[in-house]
């Protein structure tokens, strides 16, 4: 097998994996700000595409809202 040629690493080895300040994805209230989710727990469209997701609704309001995805 061939050597594999790679180049110079971007980061340290021994560099930390994550940042004060960056806010993760399961913290506290990211829920609530997230684009799509409703305080009462559904979802509609923009939680799973953010390409016309008006589009992507139920045609009837008695339809129910099953997001793509």
């Amino acid at each position: 097998m061939a050597p594999i040629r790679v180049g110079e690493p971007d980061v340290r080895p021994d560099a930390t994996a994550h940042v004060a300040g960056v806010r993760e994805g399961n913290a506290v209230g990211s829920y609530e700000r997230e684009p799509g989710h409703h305080g009462d727990g559904t979802a509609d469209a923009r939680r799973s595409t953010g390409i016309r997701p008006h589009d992507r609704d139920p045609i009837s309001p008695s339809m129910p809202n099953l997001s793509p995805g």
